[in-house]
This record gives structure tokens, C-alpha cells and sequence, in this order.
């Protein structure tokens, strides 16, 4: 009986994975400009030698198709920095190596993120020849003013003719806007969100502007010099009414930042959310991968030159951290708990070895902070404007 359920154990780890999927991400650490907002591994460089970055990818996704041989892959994403300062050719190398290293689901996504400068539109069709599907665009916003506050190298009139441009040549196109940002009201606000839900598109990031540490707005909020943000009770508002709005336009909130008609939402990061399998390749790339029965959190070195240059021995690591039950249970929680769709009860109790606690879950659901019911727990509107405490209130308590 005893090896019975060692083997039922082993296999709940071994196979956890498949509830999410299996995506590869790929880092581009360059950008044009760093945006003062910004604290991702972001670099800005005059000269790229992009035959030698193209060397170091297909030997990572080697070494990765060597490691994970027996998978079905379902997403590639290209993420940065700026992947579309990326030559076209490398990227149709990249893809051509990935399909030829692994199966692939029959609707295999392969997003790539691009800024809208009238450049890299130009480069659009030919990451479509290249076998990209989907497009991410960085708009942020609507109005010249305000590009250039969040220190954006493009104009408005850019950005609509690169949207344009990717509608010809991808079926998905998707962008991100902040709001919430320097002297923004409600009013603009709603007028800004309905243009962009107007442009035809099926999904939209919409992000409250924050103040992250180590970035030039974070140095001028910090010295008094970042003015005119809106107060708590003007940004919950804007939420609330981002909400409404999007509803009303057939493309809900499928997790707390991201929207999109059924059907559309964004298959790559969904993979993270139902806390499946990834593979990080690049500077300071992260990944979840399972080997065996264990689950591990990978990252790999930051700095672009120190990253390429551990790449002909391996060594890109900087961690490879075998992640313990509890752990694993516990981020399942918070990265599920983002989605509309939110957790199976029944995969954290056997991630966990136990189960939530009753008397949280009861308390949770009598506030209007999450919906329970059979399997699934789900936070509701208002409990996702305090996620963050919902989801510390369900983790700091035991079984009850």
C-alpha cells in the first residue's frame, strides 16, 4: 500500500504541469530607449551583433529540446525589452530550430511583442513569413502628451499606422495601455479606453500605472518631482470603470490586467497562470520546468554580455532551485487566483498534501471576496481590487 501511494504522489508531481501547458519564452534584453516606468531587464546598446545572438538562442533551445524531449509544445513568446528590434531573420531561424526540435499543437501561438515606431512596423510582414501569429503592441497611450511623459519613442500617429499595418498581416493583435497616469481623469480616462476598444482588436493589457523601484519615476516620486497622479479613490475608480466599459464591448477580464473576447486571450500567459511548465531562454529569463517528479524554478543571468558569454559552456543559470511541495501549492494559488476562471481546490489539496481552510474560505465568500462552489474558488470583482489580501488570507491560515 505504502509504494502505491508513493507512486500516486510522484505522479501528481510529474504530470501537474500538463494541467497548464508547455510554452517556451525567448528574452530580447534590448530596447531603443529605457522607459522611465520600466524595471524589466532592459538594455539599451548601439551595437547588437545579432549573428552571434542568433547562435547563442539555437543552442539554448538545443540544450532545452534535449532536456524536455517528449513534450508538446503550445506556445513561444518573444518578450524584452523589444523584440521587434530583433533582425527577422534570426527570428525565422529561432522558429524554424523550435519546430524542429519538438511537436507542436495544432494551434501553436507564437507571440512577439513590438513597439509601434514606424521602423519596426515595416518589419511586420516579414515576422509573419516567419511564422509569427500574434502580435503584442507597448502603445501605453493614446496622446502625444502623455507618450512622451512615459517615455515613449513613438507618436500617436505611429502607433494607429502600425496597428494598422499588423491587422494586414496577423489575425491576433493585441496592446498594452497604462492608465492612471500624470493628470489623468476619469473622463479622459473612459474616452481613451472606448477609442482603443473601437480599433478592432480581440484583446487589450490595460495596467494601472506603479511606481517600481529602481526606475526613473520611482527617483522623481521619490524627490517630490512626480506629479499629479490620481489619488487611491480616483484609480479604484478608473478600475471599476475599465471593467464596465470592457464588459459592455464583449471583452472581459479573463485575469486582473488582461482582456479579451472568448477565445482570444493570450495562450502563452495563460500557461504561467495555470501554473504549467515553461522554459525562460535569454538574459534574466525565468522558467517553471519539471524533470522527473520535481518542479524547478530556473533563472538565468541578467547582463546581456555575461549571459552570451556563458552560453558555449552552459552555465547560464545563476539558479535552479527544486521547488517543495508547499511551494508549488502556494503559487498555484496566486497565480490562478488572477483568472476569472480561478482554482481547482482538488489540484492544490494534491499539490499541497492539504486542504484550504474552511472557516477562511466561508469567511472569504460571506465578505463578497471570493466565489467557492464544488472545485473552483474564484475571486470576485471586488475581491480582485484587494487580491493581494485575499490571497495572504488564504495562505496564512492552516486547515481548519
Amino acid at each position: 500500500m505504502q509504494t502505491l501511494l508513493e507512486n500516486s504522489s510522484k505522479d501528481v508531481f510529474a504530470e501537474d504541469w500538463r494541467n497548464g501547458g508547455f510554452g517556451l519564452y525567448i528574452h530580447w534584453p534590448f530596447c531603443e530607449a529605457k522607459c522611465p516606468y520600466c524595471d524589466f531587464n532592459s538594455h539599451v546598446s548601439r551595437e547588437i551583433d545579432q549573428s552571434r545572438w542568433n547562435r547563442a538562442y539555437l543552442l539554448e533551445i538545443d540544450r532545452a529540446a534535449k532536456a524536455f524531449p517528449d513534450r508538446v509544445l503550445n506556445t513561444v513568446f518573444f518578450g524584452g525589452g523589444t523584440p521587434s528590434l530583433m533582425d527577422p531573420d534570426v527570428v525565422h531561424d529561432l522558429i524554424d530550430a523550435i519546430k524542429s526540435h519538438w511537436a507542436t499543437a495544432n494551434d501553436l501561438e507564437i507571440t512577439l511583442e513590438a513597439n509601434p515606431s514606424s521602423v519596426e512596423a515595416k518589419r511586420f510582414q516579414a515576422y509573419s513569413d516567419a511564422g509569427v501569429t500574434r502580435v503584442s503592441m507597448g502603445i501605453q497611450a493614446l496622446n502625444d502628451r502623455d507618450l512622451r511623459r512615459l517615455g515613449r519613442v513613438h507618436n500617436t500617429a505611429e502607433a494607429n499606422q502600425a496597428f494598422d499595418i499588423a491587422r494586414k498581416y496577423f489575425d491576433r493583435v493585441s496592446f498594452d495601455l497604462i492608465y492612471a497616469r500624470q493628470g489623468q481623469t476619469l473622463d479622459q480616462w473612459r474616452d481613451e479606453l472606448s477609442e482603443a476598444l473601437s480599433m478592432a482588436i480581440d484583446h487589450l493589457s490595460l495596467y494601472q500605472l506603479t511606481i517600481e523601484p529602481g526606475t526613473v519615476f520611482a527617483s522623481l516620486y521619490n524627490r517630490g518631482k512626480l506629479r499629479d497622479l490620481p489619488d487611491e479613490d480616483l484609480s479604484g475608480d478608473m478600475y471599476d470603470l475599465t471593467q464596465e466599459i470592457c464588459e459592455k464591448y464583449g471583452m472581459p477580464a479573463y485575469e486582473v490586467s488582461n482582456h479579451a473576447k472568448p477565445g482570444a486571450e493570450s495562450r502563452h500567459n495563460l500557461i504561467y497562470w495555470r501554473y504549467g511548465d515553461y522554459v525562460g531562454i535569454g538574459p534574466g529569463a525565468h522558467g517553471r520546468v519539471t524533470l522527473g517528479e520535481r518542479r524547478y524554478a530556473t533563472e538565468a543571468f541578467s547582463n546581456p554580455d555575461r549571459w552570451l558569454n556563458a552560453v558555449p559552456d552552459g552555465s547560464v543559470l545563476t539558479s535552479k532551485a527544486a521547488l517543495d511541495p508547499a511551494t508549488q501549492a502556494d503559487e498555484y494559488l496566486m497565480m490562478s487566483l488572477r483568472l476569472s476562471e480561478g482554482m481547482s481546490l482538488s489540484r492544490y489539496e494534491s499539490l499541497a498534501g492539504k486542504a484550504l481552510s474552511v472557516s477562511t474560505l466561508g469567511y472569504l465568500t460571506e465578505i463578497g471576496m471570493i466565489d467557492a462552489s464544488y472545485d473552483r474558488v474564484k475571486a470576485t470583482q471586488q475581491g480582485r481590487v484587494v487580491l493581494n489580501s485575499v490571497i495572504r488570507e488564504l495562505l496564512s491560515v492552516g486547515t481548519q
